[in-house]
């Protein structure tokens, strides 16, 4: 039988946001091996880890975030030089999963990008996947290795509980794929519940309608939650729609912050008090803005490879409550 004290675990980074992983490595108190990343004239990356990781637990922490493209291509190229190093096990840990808005056919002649991502994690070698709020529940079953499905809904939850009063607080979900998720926020918190009811003109990208409030929002406190905030178009029609119904006060709460132009023009001018988001995404200067207040997801990310690193369970981290 293998002993714990005889398992080594090792965190690496890739370049999408180095910050975040050494939180996460501080919070487990490791120090976080060198993956030697860099390029050739053309372009390609070389990846070298400085130390043998031979029979060790490796970590490979790269938030898919812009370009995009080039974060997962070198998520790949580390998972698999970790494989041909003989790692024991590889955990492929994406903050924010690249290609997640992209998981089934909404026209024909459209591929499904999340499940060739799934795809080409296993292939590169990864043993297990771990995430944080995807896009939809059914990308897990893209995998056929194990997924541990993380939520950032603790650290939002507790913001809202040392910052707001519950009895005039309204948790609004922006679209009906978030009602489920929206629900279990007012639940926690003991509040009410609203909807957004948008639409999306047919073949139009980043366009977003919003076109009725479901629920009381007049004289109210209402928070926005979502998933993520690209070009803030659908967050910015939502707010418009509940200051006209009458809302007193709105925060947005979201825990990928793409901030893809002109998301950060759109949330400073809409009728928004606070932006509250985490940091599955790296946010440079541009990026920020007064309204701006920016959570740490490296205590959920550290507890998480924790327990898997100890065989524990990942879903008493969140009491069950890590499904989508």
């Amino acid at each position: 039988m293998e002993s714990l004290a005889k398992r080594r675990l090792v965190i690496v980074t890739g370049r999408s946001h180095p910050a975040l992983a050494a939180d996460v490595a501080d919070k487990l108190g490791v120090e976080l091996t060198e993956a030697n990343l860099r390029e050739f004239a053309d372009g390609e990356i070389h990846c070298r880890f400085d130390e043998s990781i031979r029979g060790a637990h490796v970590f490979i922490v790269q938030t898919h975030s812009s370009p995009v493209n080039d974060s997962v291509m070198e998520q790949l190229i580390m998972i698999d030089a970790a494989k041909r190093a003989s790692a024991k096990s590889i955990t492929a840990v994406v903050p924010n999963y690249g290609y997640a808005r992209q998981d089934r056919k909404t026209a024909g002649r459209e591929p499904i990008t999340a499940k060739l991502v799934a795809d080409m994690l296993q292939t590169a070698g990864a043993s297990r996947v771990l995430s944080v709020d995807f896009h939809s529940g059914q990308i897990q079953g893209f995998f056929d290795i194990p997924v541990d499905h993380l939520v950032a809904a603790p650290v939002l939850e507790d913001y809202l509980k040392a910052h707001t009063d519950p009895r005039e607080l309204v948790v609004v979900a922006p679209d009906a794929g978030r009602v489920k998720v929206a629900e279990r926020y007012a639940q926690h918190l003991g509040c009410d519940l609203a909807l957004v009811h948008k639409t999306r003109p047919h073949g139009v990208a980043n366009v977003a309608v919003a076109r009725h409030i479901v629920g009381d929002v007049d004289g109210r406190h209402c928070v926005l939650i979502d998933d993520m905030i690209d070009t803030a178009g659908t967050i910015v029609a939502a707010c418009d729609l509940l200051k006209a119904h009458g809302a007193n006060e709105i925060w947005v709460m979201a825990t990928h912050a793409v901030f893809s132009p002109p998301a950060v023009d759109r949330l400073f001018n809409a009728p928004i008090s606070r932006v509250i988001v985490t940091d599955t995404l790296p946010l440079g200067p541009e990026k920020r803005f007064e309204k701006l207040e920016i959570l740490s997801i490296a205590p959920i990310i550290a507890n998480a490879i924790s327990a898997i690193f100890e065989d524990n369970s990942v879903s008493d981290i969140f009491g069950g409550e890590n499904l989508l």
